[in-house]
C-alpha cells in the first residue's frame, strides 16, 4: 500500500511539473509576449551601440589628442596671412597688355556646344 502511495504521489508531482513548464512555454510563445521580447532585445541592442559608439568616440578624441601631442598641435595656433587668388587672366598675354579689362572670350571660355 505504501508503494502505490508513493508511486501515485510521484506521478501526481511529475504531472502538476510538466503541466506548469508547459503552460509557461505556452506562454512565451504568444504574440504578445515574442512582441515584447523583441522589443526588449531591440533595446538592448540599442544600449550596446550606443556604448559602443560613444567609446569610439573617446577613443578618437584620444588618439586625435595623442596625434596633436607628437605633431605639436597642441600649442594656440596663429592663422597664417590670407592668400591671394590667382587672376585667370595671363598678365604676358598681348591681348592683356593691350586691354587690362577686356579679355577675349574664346581664349579663356569653352563653348559646351563646340564638341556636338
Amino acid at each position: 500500500m505504501f508503494r502505490r502511495t508513493f508511486w501515485f504521489t510521484a506521478g501526481a508531482a511529475a504531472g502538476v511539473w510538466a503541466t506548469t513548464k508547459v503552460n509557461r512555454k505556452i506562454r512565451q510563445l504568444t504574440p504578445e509576449s515574442l512582441a515584447a521580447q523583441a522589443a526588449n532585445k531591440a533595446i538592448e541592442a540599442g544600449h550596446r551601440i550606443k556604448d559602443f559608439a560613444l567609446d569610439v568616440r573617446d577613443g578618437m578624441a584620444q588618439r586625435e589628442a595623442e596625434l596633436g601631442e607628437a605633431l605639436g598641435l597642441n600649442a594656440d595656433p596663429e592663422l597664417p596671412p590670407a592668400r591671394r587668388v590667382a587672376a585667370l587672366e595671363n598678365r604676358n598675354d598681348p591681348q592683356y597688355s593691350k586691354n587690362p579689362t577686356y579679355v577675349e572670350r574664346s581664349a579663356y571660355s569653352h563653348n559646351r556646344n563646340e564638341d556636338h
